[in-house]
């Protein structure tokens, strides 16, 4: 699989580190509740098909990112730097 780094261009994805899904840049307020500190930390959804999800571009510029793929066809949609994106 290719990723579409937004500083470096297309690269292979072993240059990148895997995160989790884009839904963890909404992390709760410090004075959030325990059960929403729970949700955060522990419940995670396991979704087939199109997600949004966070890599680092670990062995290139350093940059953060969401990328947009499909689980079940490896097809990558398109990725932008967590700074502009909308995922959070």
């Amino acid at each position: 699989m290719r990723l579409p780094c937004p500083i470096c261009g297309e690269r292979d994805r072993r240059e990148f580190y895997y995160q989790g899904a884009a839904s963890l840049l909404a992390r709760p307020e410090a004075e959030a509740s325990a059960e929403e500190w729970h949700a955060y930390l522990h419940l995670r959804d396991n979704p087939a098909g199109r997600t949004q999800d966070l890599w680092y571009h670990e062995a290139g510029c350093g940059a953060w990112m969401v990328v947009d793929r499909d689980t079940l066809t490896h097809e990558v949609f398109g990725a932008e730097l967590v700074e502009a994106s909308d995922a959070d």
